[in-house]
């Protein structure tokens, strides 16, 4: 869980804003990541403006978000977990950009769900900068296939999306995504969390996942 004081996050925000404006020319878009959230914290942060968020889970993000959506029809939800094949017809129906795309069998399950839903959603490749065998995304090398691969199949490749190991500097993991997606001719790069978020909008990020910065510690 987390400790929320809900009385900060306008101020949370707006600081984590100023730093962003403060590091980059084209400050990143901020992604609110809200797992864990309750009620209270959520309502919060939606009565600052903040309008994009981010899920790992799709059952909780439905259970949070679905009957929002008409109370909030400019929300733009973002899958930053991994996704199950199994849970592609969910997460289509429900998100509005899948960050967490990183093996075949994935990116033809999207391409069914998509074409069955009629939604064609962007989508960004997960990279595994550092190589961790316990973490999700594609090693660096193997990029150039996949992402061929999603492109042959339909899928709006926007860009690349990684989390650095947690005991190494994140700055060459974020110069080594850059790197990435100007080779490989994409835009977004969805790089930096709590801990980061300034050193990512110096490299170059599109996309910030702040949590724990906007809600406050986990207890």
């Amino acid at each position: 869980m987390t400790d929320t004081d809900t009385t900060d996050i306008a101020k949370r925000r707006d600081a984590v804003l100023a730093e962003l404006s403060a590091a980059s020319e084209t400050p990143p878009t901020l992604v609110a990541v809200t797992k864990t959230q309750p009620d209270e914290a959520i309502d919060a942060i939606l009565a600052t403006g903040q309008r994009v968020f981010g899920e790992n889970r799709v059952q909780e993000a439905k259970a949070r978000w679905a009957d929002r959506r008409s109370d909030w029809p400019d929300l733009e939800l973002h899958l930053i977990g991994p996704l199950q094949t199994n849970k592609a017809d969910e997460a289509v129906a429900l998100f509005d950009m899948i960050e967490t795309v990183d093996r075949p069998k994935l990116v033809h399950a999207l391409a069914k769900a998509m074409e069955k839903a009629g939604r064609r959603l962007p989508v960004l490749i997960q990279v595994n900068t550092g190589e961790e065998p316990q973490k999700a995304g594609i090693a660096p090398q193997d990029l150039p296939s996949l992402l061929q691969e999603a492109r042959e199949a339909g899928l709006d490749v926007r860009g690349l999306m990684c989390i650095p190991p947690a005991d190494e500097p994140a700055g060459p993991h974020f110069a080594l995504l850059a790197k990435l997606a100007r080779e490989a001719g994409l835009s977004v790069l969805s790089m930096g969390m709590s801990g980061d978020y300034v050193t990512a909008a110096r490299f170059g990020s599109t996309h910030v996942r702040v949590g724990t910065a906007l809600f406050g510690a986990r207890s």
